[in-house]
């Protein structure tokens, strides 16, 4: 006996008969009912909190947010959404062991898939111009440590500069290779090896890193990259990777093994916007972790020199240079002439600081604490800035703050006061962000 559909098809008791039926397409009644119930849960899923999509909500229409006060005046909601935005460039002050003297090798990839255009005016472009800014910021919050360059290009590794403590020469070089057009392959296990050499030779005491902008979703290596994973791991080279299209698996586990099972320092933009806040987030030394602190064995005198400047009527050659100039600084141990400091003396090797390059470093140990918010009231203690003496908007009684928060978003509306939690005086947003990034010292406290 044949057996068919027909002889087994049962039907449920909560199914009338002319749900069975099919239409053109095959498809049974119930079916169809089926699957317009899945359909429309999976709407209501992708709904957000103000009734459109999901990845909406973090849209706001300026005509909404943007609405006169009291007075017929803009200045008040304008200045909250200011100050809303200079604000949030803040960063982490939690105060961690960190190396303050570091040494560090930026690889750039520079293979074909960097001139697309996704980003303007192309990827190979905006990486030139943020690497510059990088190597600026760099030396100025890390005046006493080391940085070089190296190019993936061709699917091997170019030399762009040596590891060096003058910010001009990586900004010279940096500008140098805008003339080179993107082309290749990339090749991660070559980049590796060329900056752990460069790394290899560095003082036990500095921290060893490598800063890669990888654009690639692929890479192209003359060998086995897990055995060069192997060497960075055991060399305590730290490894931090900026993707520039989408995560990479064997990227991810670089940056897991080379940093303690940490697999954070490895990010993917998202725009051009924060492209510069991950290259700023470099910026700051990593902490040490327990890991790394277990295997440290007490602590390491470091030798440094703190020269004397002197001017001269005649120049001289410098040691570092080789060049004329007028004037410099002269080395205490060998007594030969450098140019500039931050430096290492070409001839007897000691490090040449002064001691605002110690300072400018030593704010990574011990950072300012963040300047809390003042919360809106009708009066304030205050009616300036202290530190640059801007005056501070008036206060708001509770009838115009509930006014207000009826026609605007009520995270806009700021007292454009921020209190220093020790001094307790009060800053305006510029010189709190200010204070933070550039001054590391309150100026209340230091009074």
């Amino acid at each position: 006996m044949n057996d068919s559909d027909d002889d087994y098809l049962e039907v449920d008791e909560g199914i009338e008969e002319h749900d069975l039926s099919f239409d053109k397409k095959g498809v049974a009644r119930r079916t169809r009912k089926e699957n317009q119930k899945q359909k429309t849960t999976a709407n209501i899923a992708l709904k957000g909190s103000n009734g459109g999509y999901s990845w909406e909500d973090e849209y706001h229409r300026s005509w909404d947010i943007v609405q006169e006060d009291e007075a017929g005046s803009l200045e008040g909601i304008v200045t909250g959404i200011m100050e809303a935005h200079k604000k949030r460039f803040l960063k982490n002050v939690t105060p961690f062991q960190r190396g303050i003297i570091r040494s560090m090798v930026l690889v750039i990839d520079f293979s074909k898939v960097m001139s697309e255009k996704d980003l303007r005016p192309n990827r190979a472009a905006l990486t030139i111009s943020n690497a510059i800014e990088f190597v600026n910021n760099f030396f100025d919050q890390n005046p006493i440590s080391q940085l070089g360059i190296v190019l993936m290009r061709n699917g091997i590794a170019t030399l762009v500069s040596e590891l060096s403590g003058n910010p001009n020469d990586h900004v010279e070089a940096l500008r140098s290779i805008r003339r080179l057009e993107p082309t290749g392959d990339p090749s991660l296990q070559n980049a590796f090896e060329m900056a752990r050499g460069l790394l290899l030779h560095t003082p036990s005491h500095s921290t060893r890193e490598i800063l890669m902008i990888f654009g690639a979703l692929f890479t192209s290596d003359p060998g086995d990259i897990h055995t060069t994973i192997d060497s960075l791991v055991k060399e305590k080279i730290r490894v931090k990777i900026i993707g520039l299209t989408a995560q990479v698996a064997i990227c991810k586990e670089i940056c897991r093994r080379t940093n303690y099972g940490d697999d954070t320092l490895y990010a993917v933009i998202l725009n051009e916007g924060h492209f510069k806040d991950l290259l700023l987030d470099a910026v700051t030394p990593l902490a040490i972790s327990k890991s790394a602190q277990v295997e440290m064995r007490g602590f390491t005198l470091i030798k440094a020199g703190f020269p004397t400047r002197i001017s001269e009527a005649i120049p001289s050659f410098c040691s570092c240079h080789s060049k004329l100039i007028h004037g410099g600084y002269i080395c205490p141990g060998c007594k030969s002439k450098v140019c500039m400091l931050p430096t290492v003396c070409p001839c007897c090797n000691l490090m040449l600081i002064l001691s605002t390059h110690l300072a400018r470093s030593y704010h990574h140990l011990f950072p300012l604490k963040l300047f809390q918010e003042v919360p809106i009231a009708e009066r304030y203690v205050s009616t300036n800035c202290f530190s640059c003496l801007t005056e501070f908007p008036q206060g708001m009684s509770e009838s115009e703050r509930s006014n207000s928060d009826n026609r605007t978003k009520k995270e806009f509306h700021t007292s454009s006061r921020y209190q220093c939690p020790d001094c307790n005086n009060h800053f305006c947003v510029d010189c709190d962000v200010f204070v933070h990034d550039v001054l590391h010292n309150c100026p209340g406290c230091g009074c």
